[in-house]
């Protein structure tokens, strides 16, 4: 079931997502060779817990970080590691939070607070691609890419609009520009839960799908790859990247669908 969200949940998911936004931005600027994503993740956690915040990924599903940071061929959920970023990689940075944690006295919990509804926490999730030192042109361009595929998804959410309009719009788009999108991960709702329906892939017909609704909050997620769509499991057993190899990118943000179209709350 797509749950609709009342005004009161919307504006903890805005605050949320604009906390969210911000730490990403500093997880980015962190980048660099020499670093490696297990301090890239200790920076990420450093700054979820000063925000009054808690990392929505860490133990999901066994997941043992708060920052999925996915190099080169891997696609997504990568395992953080004490491996250094190389010149010329790219990785996507992709991280979700709980907002707020804290209940009535003020106190941090490791869950919602129960004797206060107005302040159970909510989610959001983000991720983006960045170069690491000098990338090669072809680096960029992917890049580049999957950055204007979100943003052409995200002018189709709107109310009457279908699920499919959005994956239509991506796909096109990514082939355009002569790269394949990735078919069997998807983008999701979000915000009770961390994946909440509908299932959003970043493929489709328009007109197909659930119909958007002013209130659904989504998580818009374009995944592409320079070469095929087709995935295998990485060595860390959470991670995918493509079989032949090929460079990929990813971008994330969560909306909320308005009486006028789309908010995007991560900014």
């Amino acid at each position: 079931m797509i749950t609709i969200k009342t005004e009161q949940e919307i504006e903890i998911m805005r605050r949320g997502g604009e906390i969210l936004a911000k730490i990403l931005d500093e997880i980015a600027q962190a980048v660099k060779p020499g670093i490696t994503t297990n301090e890239l993740d200790e920076l990420a956690r450093e700054l979820i817990f000063a925000n009054g915040a808690r990392p929505a990924f860490l133990g999901y599903e066994g997941f043992p970080a708060a920052l999925c940071a996915s190099v080169n061929e891997v696609v997504v959920h990568a395992i953080p590691s004490g491996d250094a970023l190389k010149n010329g990689d790219i990785v996507g940075l992709d991280l979700g939070i709980v907002y707020p944690v804290k209940n009535c006295a003020g106190c941090f919990m490791v869950g919602n607070c129960s004797s206060r509804p107005e302040v159970k926490g909510l989610y959001t999730d983000m991720a983006r691609t960045v170069p690491v030192g000098q990338v090669s042109k072809d680096a960029l361009k992917l890049i580049s890419a999957a950055q204007t595929a979100l943003e052409l998804g995200l002018d189709e959410v709107k109310p009457g609009n279908y699920i499919g309009d959005i994956g239509f719009a991506i796909q096109k788009y990514a082939e355009s520009q002569g790269f394949s999108v990735i078919r069997n991960l998807v983008g999701h709702g979000v915000g009770k839960q961390l994946h909440e329906p509908p299932e959003i892939p970043n493929y489709g017909k328009r007109g197909a799908g659930p119909e958007l609704k002013p209130g659904m909050t989504l998580a818009i997620e374009p995944m592409i790859a320079a070469g095929g769509y087709e995935l295998v499991q990485s060595k860390d057993g959470h991670g995918y990247e493509t079989k032949d190899k090929s460079l990929t990118a990813h971008f994330e943000h969560t909306l909320v669908v308005t009486e006028k179209g789309c908010e995007v709350l991560t900014k």
